[in-house]
C-alpha cells in the first residue's frame, strides 16, 4: 500500500519476481499484436495501438527535455539544528532533503547578484548539519549515511565547498563517521584552518581535520549521550566545546599550539554543583570576553566564567583553564533551542514551548543577564530552532514547523520560506494558471504560487490528504482524505462546498473528467467511485460505481472525450472502463488499444511500459505523469530520484534523465498547464521541488545523478 511507505523507502531492495532476472522482460505475443511484461511473476498483457507497425520505429533515446532545480520548498527545522546561516554574500543558507540552499530574499532571478535561490547538490543523502567558515564563503555540510540500490550500506561524509562557484573543494572523512555527521564547526582564530566533526556513532566520535588537506589530526570517544552542538572558541582554537544530553564537555586540544604531532584531545566535564543539571543543552554560545553561555532544556541560560586551571576540579584531562557556572537567568518556559551571538554583543535566546525570541544585554549588577527586547513567534509556525543574523536589525529565524521567518524584534516576523511537516502524497496543478497544489500526513491542504515561490494559502483538513484535482474551470478543487471522506473546496473563498464519504478505507486518487461533468474517484475498498458534476464544479451527485478490481485502485486516467477510464489496481491490473454507458467494464481490453487519454497518469499501459526496471517489485515506481505536449513522461521512483522518458515509452530498458536531490521515496509528479515546470514531492523529507523543464538547446545543468541512493533518516528522539 502506497501510504504505508516505510521511512527509509530509499533502501528498499530491489525484489526479484519468480521470472528470474528477466522478470520484467516484454515480448510479442504470438499474434504481434501485443507486448507483455512480468511483475513479482504476474504477466501484464498490454495492446499495441493500431498505428504501430513496429516496436522498432518508436523512440529510443533519452528526451531532448532536461530539468533544472527551480526552487525548493521547505526548510528542515522539525527535526535538525545547526542549519541557519547567512554567508558573506547575504545569502541565506540552510538544508532540506539532499540539498543545500542558497537563498536571497527578495526574490527573483537566480544568481550572486539577483536573490532567488542556488543549491549544492554534491550530497547523496540527507544533510543534517551545516558550518560556515569565517571568511562566510566557504561551508561545510554533513549528510547521514546511506544505502546504494542494493541495501548495501554506504558511509556519511562531509562536504566542503565554495558557496559562490557551488564547487565541492573538499571531501572530509568518508569512512571515518558512523550512521551520519551531527554535528560541525570551524576554527575561528586561524582562520578556520580546522574542522571539529562529531558523528552520531553510539561513543560520538569527535574529530579534528585540517581543513585545506582533508586529513584527520585528532579523533576521541566524546560520550554514549548525544551531542547536539560543538564549537571552536573563538580566542583559542585549543578549547573545543561540546553539549547535548546531560552534558557540557570542555576540550583541550594539544594540536591547535603547533605540536609535532597531531596532538591529542582531552576532556574536563562541566560541573553543576548547586546548579540543576538540565536533560539537555541544545545550544551554547562564546562571548567576546571569553565566557560561554548556554541554553538548556530548563528553559536556563548558564553563564560559565573561565577560572585558571585547578587539578582538584572533578573530571577528566588538563584543559589550561576551567570553567564554571558564575549566573543563571531563567529565560524561557520549555527548552531552549538556540543561541545568536549579535554583531553588537547582545545575545538572542531562541525558545521551543514559548515560541518567544529575547534579546539579552549584561546586566549592570555583575555577570547576570538582564532582558532588553523579546518578540513571540505566531503557533502556527512552531517553535523557534535557529537563529541568524541579517543586515541591520533583521533576524532570520528557523522553526520547528519548517518554516523561515525574517524580520526583527520591534516589526514582528513574517514568512520568506515554508513547507510541510510530514510525509507528502498529494499533488495537483492548476489547469491554467502557474500554481499547485499539496497535501499529506500534516493535515495541511496547502496552494502555491509557481511564479512568487510562496504560499498562497493553507487550510487544516483534520485528517490527513493523499490525493487531490482541480476541476478544469480552476475555480474548485477535490481533495481525498485516508478515511474515505473527500471534500470539495472553493480555491477563492476556501470554502468547502463538498463533503461526501465513500467507504471507510483511503482514497488514492480523484480525478476530474477533461470536460468537467464528471468526477471519479479511486478507492482502497477496490471501487471507482463516479459523480455527476455541476458547471461550476460545486455540485456532485453520485453517478455509479465501477466494480471490478481485486485489489485497491492506485491511478486512473480519463479520454479526451470524457466517456472512459482507464485504471491501475495494487495488483498490476489495467482494466478499461465505460462511464457514459452506466460504469461497465470493458471485458476485450483489445477494442480500448486506440483511445486517446486526456492525461497519462497511470503506472501501467503499453505507452509507459519501458519505464519499469529489471527485477522491479512493482511498487519502485509511485507517480507517472506525461507532458501535456506528449512529448515526455515524468517518473517518481521509490529510490528518491525523478526520471524524463520519451513519450511514448514502450520499449524495455528505455533510457532516461535521471535527477536527484530528494531525501526520501519521491512520491509525485505533475507537469504545469504548459509544461515550463515539473513539481516533485518528497515522501518522509516533507520537500516540494520545482524543477524548470529546459528544451533541446536550452542553457541549463546536466542531470545529476550520484552514485547513492538516499534515505531519510528517522527523526531525532532528541527533540526537546
Amino acid at each position: 500500500m502506497r501510504s504505508g511507505s516505510t521511512e527509509s523507502r530509499g533502501g528498499k531492495e530491489p525484489l526479484s519476481s519468480p521470472g528470474g532476472p528477466g522478470s520484467r522482460r516484454s515480448n510479442y505475443n504470438l499474434e504481434g499484436i501485443s507486448v507483455k511484461m512480468f511483475l513479482r511473476g504476474r504477466p501484464i498483457t498490454m495492446y499495441i495501438p493500431s498505428g504501430i507497425r513496429s516496436l522498432e520505429e518508436l523512440p529510443s533515446g533519452p528526451p531532448p527535455e532536461t530539468l533544472s532545480l527551480d526552487w525548493v520548498y521547505g526548510y528542515r527545522g522539525r527535526d535538525s539544528r545547526s542549519n541557519l546561516f547567512v554567508l558573506r554574500s547575504g545569502e541565506v543558507v540552510y538544508f532540506i532533503a539532499c540539498v543545500v540552499v542558497l537563498y536571497r530574499p527578495g526574490g527573483g532571478p537566480g544568481g550572486p547578484g539577483g536573490g532567488g535561490q542556488r543549491h549544492y547538490r554534491g550530497h547523496t543523502d540527507c544533510v543534517r548539519c551545516l558550518a560556515v567558515h569565517p571568511d562566510g564563503v566557504r561551508v561545510a555540510s554533513g549528510q547521514t549515511a546511506g544505502v546504494d540500490k542494493d541495501g548495501k550500506p554506504l558511509q556519511p561524509v562531509v562536504h566542503v565547498w565554495d558557496s559562490e562557484t557551488l564547487l565541492k573543494l573538499q571531501e572530509i572523512g568518508l569512512g571515518a563517521f558512523e550512521r551520519g555527521v551531527g554535528a560541525l564547526a570551524f576554527s575561528i582564530m586561524d582562520q578556520g584552518a580546522f574542522l571539529c566533526v562529531v558523528d552520531d556513532s553510539n561513543e560520538h566520535m569527535l574529530s579534528v581535520w585540517d581543513c585545506n588537506r582533508g586529513t584527520k589530526l585528532a579523533e576521541i570517544k566524546s560520550t554514549n549521550d548525544s551531542v547536539l552542538a560543538v564549537g571552536f572558541s573563538p580566542r583559542d582554537s585549543s578549547c573545543i566545546v561540546t553539549s547535548g544530553k546531560s552534558h557540557v564537555h570542555f576540550w583541550n586540544w594539544s594540536g591547535a599550539a603547533g605540536a609535532l604531532a597531531n596532538g591529542t584531545l582531552t576532556r574536563k566535564q562541566g560541573v553543576f554543583g548547586k546548579y540543576k543539571k538540565p536533560k539537555f543543552i541544545p545550544c551554547f554560545v562564546f562571548l567576546p570576553d571569553g565566557d560561554i553561555l548556554t541554553g538548556d532544556s530548563e528553559g536556563n541560560i548558564l553563564t560559565w566564567g573561565r577560572g585558571p586551571s585547578d587539578c582538584r576540579t572533578p573530571g577528566r584531562g588538563g584543559a589550561k583553564e576551567t570553567y564554571s557556572i558564575v549566573a543563571q537567568a531563567h529565560a524561557h518556559e520549555g527548552s531552549i533551542f538556540a543561541l545568536c551571538l549579535r554583531r553588537d554583543g547582545t545575545v538572542l535566546s531562541g525558545g521551543g514551548r514559548d515560541r518567544r525570541l529575547v534579546q539579552w544585554g549584561p546586566s549592570q549588577l555583575g555577570s547576570g543577564l538582564v532582558a532588553l527586547q523579546e518578540a513571540e513567534i505566531p503557533e502556527h509556525f512552531g517553535a523557534v530552532r535557529a537563529i541568524a543574523e541579517g543586515p541591520g536589525s533583521e533576524l532570520l529565524v528557523g522553526t520547528t514547523k519548517n518554516a523561515l521567518l525574517r524580520g526583527d524584534l520591534a516589526q514582528g516576523f513574517s514568512p520568506v520560506i515554508q513547507g510541510h511537516t510530514d510525509e507528502l502524497w498529494g499533488l495537483c496543478t492548476h489547469p491554467f494558471r502557474n500554481c499547485f497544489l499539496t497535501c499529506g500526513h500534516d493535515r495541511q491542504l496547502c496552494l502555491w504560487d509557481g511564479e512568487g515561490h510562496a504560499l498562497a494559502w493553507s487550510i487544516d483538513l483534520k485528517e490527513t490528504g493523499l490525493c487531490a484535482d482541480f476541476h478544469p474551470s480552476g475555480a474548485v478543487v477535490a481533495v481525498g482524505l485516508n478515511t474515505g471522506r473527500w471534500l470539495v473546496l472553493d480555491t477563492e473563498t476556501r470554502e468547502i462546498v463538498s463533503d461526501i464519504t465513500d467507504g471507510n478505507e483511503q482514497l488514492s486518487v480523484v480525478r476530474y473528467s477533461p470536460d468537467g461533468l464528471y468526477l471519479a474517484i479511486g478507492s482502497h475498498d477496490n471501487m471507482i467511485y463516479i459523480y455527476s458534476v455541476s458547471g461550476d464544479g460545486a455540485k456532485s451527485s453520485r453517478f455509479g460505481r465501477c466494480v471490478g478490481h481485486s485489489s485497491f485502485i492506485t491511478h486512473l486516467d480519463w479520454s479526451k472525450d470524457g466517456n472512459f477510464i482507464m485504471s491501475n489496481s495494487g495488483d498490476y491490473e489495467i482494466l478499461y472502463w465505460d462511464v457514459a454507458g452506466g460504469c461497465k467494464l470493458l471485458r476485450n481490453r483489445y477494442e480500448s488499444r486506440d483511445r486517446e487519454w486526456a492525461t497519462y497518469t497511470c503506472v501501467l499501459g503499453f505507452h509507459v511500459y519501458g519505464v519499469w526496471p529489471d527485477g522491479s517489485d512493482g511498487t519502485d515506481i509511485n507517480s507517472l505523469c506525461r507532458s501535456h505536449n506528449e512529448r515526455v513522461v515524468a517518473v517518481a521512483d521509490d529510490f528518491c530520484k525523478v526520471h524524463l522518458f520519451q513519450y511514448p515509452c514502450a520499449r524495455a530498458k528505455a533510457p532516461s534523465l535521471v535527477y536527484g536531490g530528494h531525501g526520501s521515496h519521491v512520491t509525485s509528479v505533475r507537469f504545469t498547464h504548459d509544461d515550463s515546470h515539473l513539481v516533485s514531492l518528497g515522501g518522509k523529507d516533507a520537500s516540494i521541488f520545482q524543477w524548470r523543464v529546459l528544451s533541446a538547446g536550452s542553457a541549463g545543468p546536466p542531470p545529476f545523478t550520484p552514485s547513492r541512493t538516499p534515505s531519510l533518516s528517522p527523526a531525532s528522539s532528541l527533540d526537546v
